[in-house]
Formats: structure tokens, sequence, C-alpha cells
């Protein structure tokens, strides 16, 4: 059976802010031989219009999504949170639109998270990866809790060679970033991204690791204003080196 052709779906906050961490991602994929395509004429998934109650705009995201992916074999995404906006809320948005909720049901069928595609999909946990370092892993709320990825990325990691993986305490907490709930709450938020930095901490890592990169922007962002030393990477970028 040939290789899945895979179509990347690649998150506003990775093309704006971290397209390393695409680069990371297409290092890996294409390493295991597959072929890939990646639609110059995406945009947002719609998820930030959808989390703020706007969601005639989010609908019209969501049908531009639909339009330019819905002839790919299969979708993979470095962003769990965008997974998670596919899969479960495409439907919601169009209840009273048969035809759009049954293209966007074809769609969230194809569409997976990067190391839930690696693990589950192509069944791929050794790629050949090496770190030297201790690193924590930062399990973010969408894609543990809404698509239920959680030890997909700890068996890549466990894999990584000179990488030592530790637990951080209360590493399901929510980082605060939450999109348009750290522009809403930005005390609350910042008092939760602190209690996160204290476990990274404590649990004695030089590197903290997770798979979407708003809570890592997050993340990255209090270690720099408390002027701490701790590392902030996407997965993607673990497992592309080779060094």
């Amino acid at each position: 059976m040939a290789p899945p052709k895979i179509t990347l779906f690649v998150q506003c906050l990775v093309d704006t802010v971290w397209p390393h961490v695409a680069e990371a991602m297409v290092s890996v994929l294409g390493g295991l031989g597959l072929e890939l395509d990646c639609p110059t004429d995406q945009t947002c998934c719609g998820q930030p219009a959808f989390n703020s109650g706007f969601r005639q705009e989010a609908r019209v995201a969501a049908r531009r999504f639909v339009e330019i992916f819905e002839n790919a074999e299969t979708i993979v995404s470095p962003s769990g949170s965008c997974v998670h906006m596919v899969r479960h809320h495409y439907t919601e948005l169009f209840k009273d639109e048969p035809q759009w909720c049954e293209r966007a049901e074809r769609i969230a069928a194809r569409t997976y998270e990067f190391t839930e595609f690696l693990v589950d999909v192509l069944k791929v946990e050794e790629l050949g990866a090496s770190y030297p370092g201790r690193a924590t892993y930062h399990d973010s709320c969408h894609l543990l809790r809404g698509i239920r990825v959680k030890e997909q990325p700890r068996r890549l990691l466990r894999k990584v060679r000179g990488l030592d993986l530790v637990e951080m305490k209360n590493s399901d907490y929510c980082c605060g970033f939450g999109g348009a709930f750290a522009v809403k709450y930005p005390d609350i938020s910042a008092a939760m991204v602190n209690d996160k930095v204290d476990h990274i901490l404590n649990s004695g890592a030089d590197t903290v690791v997770g798979c979407d990169t708003g809570c890592l922007l997050n993340i990255a962002g209090a270690v720099s204003r408390r002027g701490l030393s701790i590392k902030t990477m996407h997965i993607a970028e673990i497992l592309a080196n080779r060094a």
C-alpha cells in the first residue's frame, strides 16, 4: 500500500510567529518518505472567532477551510487546538446546513494532530532524533481533553536519544493562554502561567516541550520575564533534531 499523501494544515501562530515549527514538521514527515503538500492559500480555521462568540465570522473561515482541504487525502497539523476545532466544532457551526455539515464531517475524519498521526496512524515512535538534556512535557488543554492525545507525545519523546523525560507536577493544568482568554483576563492568565513555570522549575528540566504553539509562546514569555534559562520547544523541533 502506498503511503498517504499528507496535506499540511499550518496553524496561524506557527505561520506568523514560529515558522521553524512547520519546517521541523516537514523535516520529520519528509524524512519518513511521505509526499507532502501545503496549500499556500490556507488561512485561519476560525477558532479565535468561534471562541469569542463570533459564529458567523467563524463559519466564513470554516467554509474556506473546507473548500481548500476537502480533496486532501490526509491532513496533519502541529496544533491540537486547531484539530479540535475542525473535528468537533465545524459540525456545530454547520448544524443547520446539512450539505456543509456533511463536507465538514468528511474532513474531520481525515484530520490529525502531528504526534497523533505519527503514533496512531503511521505506528512510528523511533525517528532517530537526539536531544541532550532534561525535558518535561506540558499537556495543552484541547489536545488532551478535546482529542485525547496524551501518551503519543511522551512515547515519541522517550525514544529521543540523550533526552531525559521527567514529569512535572500538574502537567495537565492550563498555562493560562486560551487565545482570547489571555487578552481578556491578563491577571488571571499571568497567575496561571507563573504557576506552570514554577512546576517546570521544580521538575529540574532545562527544556519544556509541548504540541501547541500558543501555550509555548505564553510559557516562553513568562520564562523570559523571569529571566530564566529554560528552553521552550515544540515537539516537532525535538523530533527533527539529528545532531
